[in-house]
């Protein structure tokens, strides 16, 4: 189902275990593409706590 070694393959497991006929390659690129505007999310907070730190 998942690439070996796939670090966010239990992440796309769950959504093709919790609905049914969701094609596993459109599993894959929701979960990457939200963990990557996650990931965006954070590095804008950081950057912006660190810009208010350095103030």
């Amino acid at each position: 189902m998942n690439e070996p070694g796939d670090p966010l393959a239990p992440r796309t497991d769950r959504p093709l275990r919790l609905g049914t006929g969701i094609p596993p390659e459109d599993a894959r690129t929701f979960v990457r593409e939200l963990y990557a505007a996650a990931r965006a999310d954070r590095d804008e907070e950081r950057a912006e706590a660190d810009f208010e730190r350095e103030e």
